[in-house]
């Protein structure tokens, strides 16, 4: 039986790492969106060998079914935290499909609309910095849109 304490952050991660596992392994880049994740969702990077059984059905999960329904509605803060992964795919040199995938796979599990994800495109767009390193993430920005399904 696992030791974690079941949460709505645990079963969002949860749901976001069974994506990532979807091919058996992680790589770099999802580990380091998984840590950005789970810091902002509340998820210790001790807890992700369990994390990680639990996602293969190695291990039971805490969370019920009826805890999963409710923790999947909509809260404030969640499209705030696929802006933070989004910014974190941005600032490196590419955003692989490994990490494509989870922000497939986060937007899915939070519902995030079309109208809300061009929201925060924008959102990137006006807070970027006139310097390189902004220049350059609005380039990565452009490149992702031309990727996205709702481009």
């Amino acid at each position: 039986m696992s030791l974690l304490e079941a949460s709505r952050g645990l079963s969002l991660y949860l749901k976001t790492l069974e994506i990532a596992l979807d091919d058996n392994r992680i790589t770099f880049d999802e580990a380091t969106m998984l840590r950005i994740l789970g810091k902002a969702l509340g998820v210790s990077p001790l807890d992700q060998p369990d994390c990680i059984a639990i996602a293969k059905n190695e291990m039971p999960s805490p969370i019920s079914d009826e805890q999963d329904t409710e923790w999947s509605q909509r809260e404030i803060g969640d499209a705030i935290t696929y802006q933070a992964l989004l910014v974190a795919a941005l600032d490196d040199d590419e955003i692989t499909d490994d990490e494509m995938a989870i922000l497939d796979g986060f937007r899915s599990v939070i519902e995030l609309r079309e109208d809300e994800h061009a929201l925060i495109a924008e959102a990137i767009r006006a807070t970027a910095t006139e310097d390189e390193a902004g220049v350059r993430r609005l380039e990565r920005l452009d490149r992702f849109l031309d990727r996205n399904p709702w481009s």
